[in-house]
């Protein structure tokens, strides 16, 4: 489980991407990928899964 922060989330066009906070790397999340509903900024734990263009966070839940 990784710990992050939501840099971006479009709930309309559902998806959005995540900042980790130990490589700063960030991944994309899609609305299919949430356990919770996330906004800006909310602090977050998430897995991440191979997808079609790199690794995307899954599992998505509000820290």
């Amino acid at each position: 489980m990784n710990n992050g922060t939501v840099k971006f989330y479009d709930e309309t066009k559902g998806f959005g991407f995540i900042k980790d906070a130990n490589s700063s790397k960030e991944y994309f999340v899609h609305s299919s990928g949430l356990i919770d509903r996330i906004r800006d900024n909310d602090a977050v734990t998430f897995d991440l899964q191979e997808g079609k263009k790199g690794l995307n966070a899954v599992n998505v839940r509000r820290a």
